[in-house]
C-alpha cells in the first residue's frame, strides 16, 4: 500500500479562553502543511479546557455557590459542535488537506461531555465519540457518553476509531473497537505519566494498529494558580508525552516533554497484516465459540425512551 504521515499536535489549553486555543493551533497550519500529514491527532479537552487541580467548590455532601459559578465560567467556555471554534478547525483541515481528530468539551443542553470531534479533510464534521465513563472526579462536570458514539471512520490515512484517556483501559470497548477493523488507533489524553507509554505500547501491540497519542502541554502554573489549585511551581501542569507507535508496538515519533511540539511519522498499513500474521485478536486468535461480546450502539435518551414507553 502507499506509504501515509500521520501526525500528533502537543499543545495546550489557551487560559485565555477556546478562541485563543484555536488562534495557537492555527499558528502550527504551516508546519500541518508541511508535513504532508493525512492525520491530525489533538489532545483530550483541547477545547473547552482540562481544568487539572480544580474542585468546583464540591465536597461529600454539599456544593459551594461559588463553585456553581466556576462550573458556569467552564460551561460558557465549551463549544458546540456548530459553533465559530470548531468551525474554524474545519476550515484548517480543508486547506491543510488532513483529516482531524480533536479532543473538545461539548455543550449538550446544561451538560457537558468530553468528546473527541472527527473532521475530515473536506472540512466537515463526520463523527463524535464521546467519553462513555468520565475517571473519578471528572464526574463532577461530564456526562456519560453511550454506545452510539463509537464510530470506525474511513480517512486517507487509513480506518480510524479513538478512545480518550483512561478509556484506553477499558477492555471490551479496546476489544469493541479491534473488532471494528480499527487500523489507527486515536487516543487524545491528558495522562502525563510514564506508565501511559507503557498502555500505548501495549494497546498497539495487542490490536497490531499504528497508535496516535496527543497529550496536552501546559506550563508551570501561576504563583497565583498554584495557590489557588495546589499544583507546583516548578513543573509543567500537564508535560505531554504525545506518540506514535506501530503494530509491533515500536515508537515510531515521541514521547517528546516539556514542550509544544508537532511529531509525524510515516506509515504502511501492509505493517498491519505483517503483525497480525501470528496474532490476531478478533480474527485466528480469538475464541467467539467460548467468548462473547454484546454492543449496544443505540442512543440512550431518557425522554424519546420515556416517550416510546407511553406510545406503546
Amino acid at each position: 500500500m502507499p506509504k501515509t504521515v500521520i501526525a500528533a499536535l502537543q499543545i495546550g489549553t489557551s487560559p485565555n479562553g477556546s478562541a485563543a486555543t484555536v488562534e495557537n493551533i492555527l499558528k502550527y497550519e504551516p508546519e500541518i502543511i508541511e508535513t504532508g500529514c493525512k492525520l491530525l491527532v489533538l489532545p483530550e479537552a483541547l477545547l473547552g479546557g482540562y481544568p487539572k487541580g480544580s474542585t468546583f467548590g464540591t465536597r461529600l455532601g454539599f456544593r459551594t455557590p461559588e463553585g456553581r459559578d466556576e462550573f458556569l465560567r467552564y460551561w460558557q467556555q465549551a463549544v458546540d459542535l456548530s459553533g465559530p471554534e470548531v468551525e474554524s478547525l474545519c476550515k484548517m483541515a480543508r486547506r491543510a488537506k488532513t483529516f482531524i481528530v480533536v479532543g473538545v468539551v461539548e455543550r449538550g443542553g446544561s451538560t457537558l461531555y468530553c468528546t473527541a470531534l472527527f473532521i475530515s479533510d473536506e472540512g466537515e464534521v463526520v463523527a463524535k465519540h464521546r467519553k462513555l465513563l468520565p475517571t473519578a472526579s471528572e464526574r463532577l462536570i461530564w456526562g456519560r457518553g453511550d454506545g452510539s458514539t463509537l464510530p470506525h471512520v474511513k480517512t486517507p490515512a487509513g480506518l480510524i476509531g479513538a478512545a480518550i484517556c483512561w478509556e484506553n483501559y477499558m477492555p471490551l470497548l479496546r476489544y469493541a473497537m479491534y473488532a471494528k477493523g480499527i487500523q489507527i488507533w486515536c487516543a487524545p489524553t491528558v495522562d502525563e505519566r510514564d506508565i501511559w507509554q507503557t498502555s500505548m505500547k501495549h494497546i498497539s501491540y495487542e490490536g497490531r494498529m499504528f497508535l496516535v497519542s496527543a497529550c496536552q502541554y501546559q506550563p508551570p502554573p501561576s504563583e497565583e494558580t498554584s495557590a489557588a489549585l495546589g499544583l507546583p511551581t516548578d513543573r509543567p501542569t500537564i508535560r505531554g508525552g504525545s506518540v506514535i507507535y506501530s503494530p509491533m508496538g515500536e515508537p515510531l515519533a515521541g514521547p517528546v516533554y516539556d514542550k509544544e511540539a508537532l511529531i509525524k511519522a510515516e506509515i504502511d498499513l501492509d505493517d498491519i497484516i505483517r503483525a497480525r500474521y501470528d496474532m490476531d485478536v478478533v480474527g485466528h486468535y480469538a475464541r467467539p465459540d467460548i467468548f462473547k461480546l454484546q454492543l449496544d450502539e443505540r442512543p440512550q435518551n431518557f425522554m424519546d425512551t420515556h416517550l416510546t414507553r407511553i406510545m406503546n
